[in-house]
């Protein structure tokens, strides 16, 4: 059994573990220990923080193996965006200007330096250990974070956004940074992500050109990775598009990656999520479970994978999962399903 539930100091060192196999270009999750313990410490102070989103804060949350205690995964929410300090973006313009003699069209794309998404909530830091990778652990690990926005809405902003990876070659490199980074930071594309990744962004607000930059000036290579992403986060988009994200329009300032944008009340999980009370115990489990489990209380939160079956008074547990959520019968809790129904076509 495994259980998603808020970080604890005592997850450090698996954490650090887990950071070391994610390579170049996950900022939020560096291999760098006294980074680490003060992101634990800040999600602490997140979770006993009252309602509301008047400061930015960070939940940081852990999937547990529950038969060995490591640290599988983690994944994060980030609310209050920009409240503490600018989160920049690239917004993309399109610009046509028209001569009438001679007779020409020529249309453009700029790059807007932009911090729009101030106050906003970001799904971020998802990464599964690849040793885990196998049946729904991705699943349960990124839907986790939308079952405590259903569980807490009064906690997250209506504006929800994801960060992606853009796209490096096999040696890290990336052709967006060498393009624009490098010539204002004077310093390779790894040695400004490990900085950014350990907090410290106001650089950026000093040494980031203000005016646009017209795309076309950009070498091809450039050009080329605006708005993609890192060959390993296309499972990642796919399941925030299956959640309802979309292209925002903008881009990571570090490596072109695209940003997504989703209504916190239009995303799936979120909207198909029910409360009710545990009806009953059951033993035993099936394989392949159908439904994500959450124990919506903020000071115990934590969420499995498992099976439910309704009934007139709840719903009934399997006493596995009941265990691995610390609840019993009568308390209260969240579920929704894993997968969506498949959409029904018609044949005239």
């Amino acid at each position: 059994m495994f259980v998603v539930r808020p970080a604890r100091l005592q997850d450090l060192d698996g954490l650090q573990s887990l950071a070391q196999k994610t390579g170049t270009g996950l900022t939020t999750l560096p291999d760098h220990r006294p980074t680490l313990e003060e992101k634990i410490k800040a999600s602490i102070k997140a979770f006993k923080a009252p309602p509301g989103v008047t400061e930015q804060l960070s939940y940081l949350l852990i999937l547990e193996d529950l038969a060995t205690g490591k640290v599988a995964g983690t994944s994060a929410l980030i609310v209050g965006l920009g409240l503490d300090k600018p989160f920049y973006s690239y917004r993309l313009l399109h610009v046509t200007q028209v001569s009438h003699d001679p007779e020409m069209r020529v249309d453009t794309e700029l790059m807007q330096l932009t911090n729009d998404f101030v106050g906003a909530t970001e799904v971020a830091t998802l990464f599964l250990d690849p040793e885990y990778r196998v049946g729904k652990l991705g699943k349960l690990l990124s839907k986790a974070r939308y079952l405590m926005m259903a569980a807490h809405p009064d906690r997250f902003s209506n504006q929800v956004i994801a960060e992606m990876r853009g796209w490096v070659d096999d040696e890290h490199h990336s052709p967006f940074w060498e393009a624009i980074g490098r010539h204002f930071f004077g310093m390779s594309f790894k040695e400004a992500d490990e900085i950014n990744g350990r907090g410290n962004s106001q650089f950026i607000a000093d040494l980031m050109p203000k005016f646009p930059i017209y795309t076309s000036l950009l070498p091809e290579a450039a050009r080329a990775v605006i708005g993609k992403p890192h060959d390993g986060a296309r499972p990642a988009i796919h399941l925030l598009k299956k959640e309802g994200f979309r292209f925002s329009g903008a881009v990571d300032i570090f490596d072109g990656g695209p940003e997504m944008e989703a209504q916190r009340h239009d995303i799936w999980t979120a909207r198909e999520s029910v409360e009710t009370i545990i009806g009953g115990i059951v033993d035993g489990d099936r394989q392949d479970p159908t439904h994500l489990v959450c124990n919506p209380a903020i000071d115990n939160f934590r969420v499995v994978l498992t099976h439910v079956v309704e009934g007139s008074s709840g719903v009934w547990l399997p006493k596995v999962a009941a265990d691995a959520l610390e609840l019993g019968e009568g308390d209260t809790i969240r579920f929704s399903p894993v997968e969506q129904p498949k959409p029904v076509t018609s044949e005239g």
